[in-house]
C-alpha cells in the first residue's frame, strides 16, 4: 500500500512550458555572454529549439541538473568554466522561483494528501534553495516531510539516492512509495530504488511514448493521482476482506 509519495518538481508540479520556456532562454543569453547565434546554439545543444520553443524528452534543459546542463553548454561554447556557470545557473534557478506557474492550486493540493496521512516529498535536479524557495512561494513547506536537489547529497537522477533518504526520513519502505514525475530520469530512479509505484504526468517535456515504458501510470497531470491512489488503497485492503479488486 502507498503511503508516501516523492514528486519531482519542474514539469511535475510546476508547469514546464510556462515555467521554464522563459528561464531557458534566459540561461542561454547568460552563457552565451549576450551573443544571440551563440545562445540559439547553447539552446540545440541542450534540447530546445530556439525558433519553436520545443524542449526534447529527456534532454539537458528537460532532466539535467546544473552541472550537466552547465557542462553541455560549456561543451557546446559557452565561454565559462563549468563551476563558474553553474553557480551562476544555480542563482538564476533560484530567482526563477518567483516566475513559476503551478499545474493546479499547489497548497489545498498538498494539505489534502497531509490530511489523508500521506508522507510527502520533492525531489527535483534544480538546487535545494529552489525547491524550498518554490514551495514556500505556494504554501506547501509544512506538508512536507522531504525535501532533496541534485546538492542535497544524495546523488542525482536516475541514482536512487534521494528516493531511498526520503524512505529513510520517513520510515518508509521503497515498495511503500510512489514517485511522480515527467521525464524518465525521475521514473528510472523510482524503479532504481524499487518504489511500489511510478506514475508519469504530461505536464512536462514527456510523451506518453516516451514514458510509458517506465511508468505504471501516465496522467495529464497531478490531479488525476487520487483515483490512482484511491485504486491502490482498494486493492490493498481488498484482499483481507474477501474482496477481488482486479
Amino acid at each position: 500500500m502507498i503511503k508516501g509519495i516523492l514528486f519531482d518538481k519542474d514539469g511535475t508540479l510546476l508547469d514546464y512550458a510556462k515555467s521554464w520556456v522563459p528561464v531557458n532562454y534566459e540561461l542561454a543569453k547568460l552563457a552565451a555572454r549576450g551573443d544571440p547565434a551563440l545562445a540559439d546554439t547553447l539552446l540545440l545543444a541542450c534540447g530546445m529549439d530556439p525558433k519553436t520553443s520545443h524542449v526534447m524528452p529527456d534532454s539537458l534543459l528537460a532532466a539535467g541538473n546544473t552541472v550537466e546542463i552547465a557542462t553541455g553548454m560549456v561543451a557546446a561554447g559557452a565561454p565559462w568554466d563549468v563551476e563558474t556557470l553553474r553557480a551562476t545557473l544555480d542563482h538564476l534557478f533560484a530567482n526563477s522561483a518567483s516566475l513559476a506557474v503551478p499545474v493546479t492550486e499547489l497548497q489545498p493540493y498538498f494539505a489534502s494528501l497531509h490530511a489523508q496521512g500521506y508522507k510527502l516529498g520533492v525531489a527535483s535536479s534544480d538546487n535545494e534553495a529552489s525547491i524550498r524557495q518554490t514551495a514556500a512561494r505556494f504554501g506547501f513547506s509544512d506538508f512536507l516531510h522531504f525535501v532533496a536537489g541534485y546538492d542535497s547529497g544524495y546523488g542525482t537522477k536516475p541514482e536512487p539516492g534521494m528516493v531511498l533518504a526520503f524512505c529513510a526520513a520517513t520510515g518508509l519502505a521503497p515498495q511503500e512509495v510512489a514517485v511522480v514525475g515527467d521525464n524518465n530520469h525521475d521514473l528510472h530512479m523510482g524503479r532504481n530504488a524499487g518504489a511500489g509505484l511510478t506514475v508519469a504526468v504530461l505536464t512536462g517535456t514527456g510523451s506518453p511514448a516516451s514514458l510509458s515504458a517506465a511508468s505504471d501510470h501516465c496522467l495529464n497531470d497531478i490531479t488525476e493521482l487520487g483515483d490512482i491512489l484511491k485504486q491502490n488503497a482498494a486493492y490493498s485492503i481488498g484482499p483481507k476482506i474477501g474482496i477481488d479488486f482486479r
